[in-house]
């Protein structure tokens, strides 16, 4: 996953956490969406609507995923799963580059 063709991004970043986190919307030919982001390093704590893959294309953080009781180190060219519904912590231990893509039921 290098790069995207024939997809349609949103000019105007998501901003969250006071412009510590920041977003770009990309949608698809078939209306599925990712975003592009950088996350500022910090700690975080997130909540999903639809299930999501984080890949971590650059840095490295801490995540606490939903009933877990132990972080989990994520590094560069690694990634996880995030349930619909919940929420999760992260502690972005370097500047974090991510494509979050958004998966069906």
């Amino acid at each position: 996953m290098s790069t995207f063709d024939n997809v349609s991004v949103t000019v105007k970043a998501n901003q969250y956490f006071n412009g510590k986190v920041t977003s770009r919307t990309v949608v698809f030919s078939d209306e599925t969406k990712k975003t592009l982001g950088i996350m500022m390093p910090g700690e975080y704590e997130f909540g999903t609507n639809e299930k999501e893959l984080m890949e971590i294309t650059e840095g490295q953080l801490d995540v606490l995923l939903p009933g877990d009781s132990e972080w989990q180190r994520i590094s560069t060219g690694e990634s996880f799963n995030v349930p619909a519904n919940a929420s999760f912590k992260v502690k972005a231990i370097s500047l974090v580059d991510y494509c979050c893509s958004y998966l069906p039921e």
